[in-house]
């Protein structure tokens, strides 16, 4: 009996678009207004966990510890997606570090290697599809050098789970996630938290605003198709 679908998100790889047409319920995606807050918000989170990937382990106050980093104008910041979020985090980055940037849609694979060896922080921003499956994987993270970081508030199955989990029980490198494989995630990594992998349950894009104006779309939705909600 079920007549429509509505999408608190951007993302649409959890939908079977073929099925619902197939048996008439309408899929309805939240409007330009919330997109551009979803837009707006995942990519502010996303600069707050560059900048937090980036100064996080350069301390030790039990110790007493302060690295002597280089100058955040010296670091140098990979954006693995260049879509709707992906530029936005590259505008509101510029000012502050490196930032270099490499996307499917344009780029070709054979400069990526040399590009990933040079990041402290890789932040992903692309959407998941059959293709991008555990893409970023045991070959791609092997060239990220020693003490980089890989943020992910994309989606969590882009990233092959087994090879991270390697990569970070070395301690070679770190990761700041926002989305995982399964969710709420209780995986093997998540014993490295908030050590060597952190974790944030999936909020990337929530905030009072963003709630607001989905909402409205639902409401409107519901009216729509000849409702009235009390």
């Amino acid at each position: 009996r079920l007549e429509a679908i509505f999408r608190c998100g951007v993302g649409t790889d959890n939908i079977d678009f073929d099925a619902c047409a197939a048996r008439g319920i309408r899929v309805q995606l939240p409007s330009d207004r919330s997109q551009e807050i979803i837009f707006d918000e995942t990519s502010s989170f996303a600069v707050r966990s560059i900048l937090e990937a980036l100064y996080r382990w350069e301390s030790d106050l039990d110790h007493w510890f302060k690295a002597n980093r280089p100058a955040l104008k010296e670091r140098r910041v990979l954006l693995l997606g260049q879509g709707n979020i992906g530029r936005r985090v590259r505008t509101k980055l510029e000012p502050l570090v490196k930032v270099l940037s490499w996307d499917p849609a344009t780029d070709g694979l054979g400069g990526l290697p040399a590009l990933l060896s040079q990041a402290d922080v890789v932040s992903l921003h692309m959407p998941l599809d059959a293709q991008n499956r555990g893409w970023f994987g045991a070959d791609m993270l092997a060239t990220m050098p020693d003490g980089a970081v890989l943020v992910n508030t994309a989606r969590g199955p882009i990233v092959d789970e087994t090879a991270l989990l390697k990569e970070i029980s070395l301690g070679r490198l770190r990761a700041i996630f926002d989305v995982f494989w399964e969710e709420p995630y209780t995986g093997p990594l998540a014993a490295f938290h908030p050590d060597r992998f952190v974790m944030t349950p999936h909020i990337a894009s929530h905030c009072e605003e963003f709630v607001e104006s989905l909402a409205q779309d639902f409401r409107d939705l519901v009216a729509s198709m000849g409702y009235i909600l009390d």
